[in-house]
């Protein structure tokens, strides 16, 4: 990942982390594949709680795709669908 895209990322997810620290948990990226898809995980409580799927595409994505229209999707590699 080019250091100049990972700190947009980066700066994006700022926007957001107060929020999730405030419940206890946070997001670390993993990676950006070629297809422009960011996997991210869900860390502290978000990795267990059961509105973390709804938190990622409502919160993560959202602010992501706004900063960074490239990013086609945000997937997170610790989260299971209910």
């Amino acid at each position: 990942m080019q250091p100049e895209l990972r700190e947009q990322i980066e700066f994006a997810l700022d926007a957001i982390r107060p929020y999730l620290e405030a419940d206890g948990g946070n997001v670390r990226i993993v990676e950006l594949t070629d297809e422009m898809v960011l996997k991210i995980e869900m860390t502290g409580s978000c990795s267990s709680c059961p509105m973390s799927s709804m938190t990622l595409k409502a919160g993560v994505e959202e602010a992501i795709k706004r900063a960074i229209p490239e990013i086609v999707r945000v997937e997170a590699v610790n989260l299971t669908t209910a």
